[in-house]
């Protein structure tokens, strides 16, 4: 019998990544930079996990150091205008999301967030989706900065799993992405992809089932955990 049920955020609960952009964008703007990613740029920007990083990494590219730039306070600016636009609708899970968490409490299986993204992107996205605190929803929340290294590194997962008091095999990963799904495997974990709008060009050897939607999964009966772990 399954344990738990360890879920990715952006992409994975909620396709939040365009939003996300969006957010970026309007940040920039609001503070007079002139910086803008397009759809192409923000793609390739997501090969690196976390905002700050990202940010980072395109001023490496752009203007060669980035360390006079106040950077934590640009992605700051960012998470407020975030959350502020999942406030006011702009977000929904995605296909079988709610249905497996609503099956997977009825069965007593207990769930987990392992993110990079950040713990007030994760309690505005619970909020706005479920109409609850993100600890109402979820029982270990392993979110942005609480590990010094983010995906591909499995840090967040083990950190995970250490707060559920739960064995890898004896649970799994729900991905949207390749740095995931690096994670959850070097935790030793199962993981199932479902790619989201940024990630369909990616390619997911290795992953344990591979579905268009997780609607296909048909709740729990589709955790197969039945395969050794690679």
């Amino acid at each position: 019998m399954i344990e738990a049920i360890l879920f990715d955020v952006d992409g994975t609960l909620a396709e939040t990544e365009e939003l996300h952009r969006r957010a970026f964008n309007e940040t920039f703007a609001a503070l007079g930079l002139d910086w803008f990613w397009d759809r192409e740029e923000y793609r390739e920007l997501l090969t690196t996990t976390g905002g700050k990083e990202r940010i980072a990494r395109f001023l490496r590219h752009q203007k060669g150091d980035p360390a006079p730039l106040p950077i934590a306070d640009i992605h700051r600016a960012k998470t407020e205008r975030f959350v502020a636009l999942m406030a006011e609708g702009e977000i929904a899970l995605r296909p079988g999301i709610a249905d497996l968490i609503a099956e997977a409490k009825r069965a007593g299986i207990r769930l987990a967030v392992a993110t990079t993204t950040s713990l007030p992107n994760v309690e505005a996205l619970c909020r706005a989706c479920f109409g609850r605190p993100a600890r109402e929803v979820f029982d270990a929340i392993a979110a942005g900065d609480m590990v010094a290294e983010k995906k591909p590194s499995p840090e967040i997962y083990r950190l995970a799993l250490r707060e559920l008091g739960v064995p890898p095999d004896r649970a799994v990963a729900l991905e949207d992405s390749l740095n995931g799904l690096r994670a959850a495997k070097a935790a030793g974990l199962r993981c199932i992809v479902s790619p989201g709008f940024y990630t369909r060009h990616e390619e997911f050897a290795g992953a344990d089932r591979l579905v268009d939607s997780f609607a296909e999964l048909g709740g729990l009966a589709g955790l197969d955990l039945t395969a050794p772990v690679a």
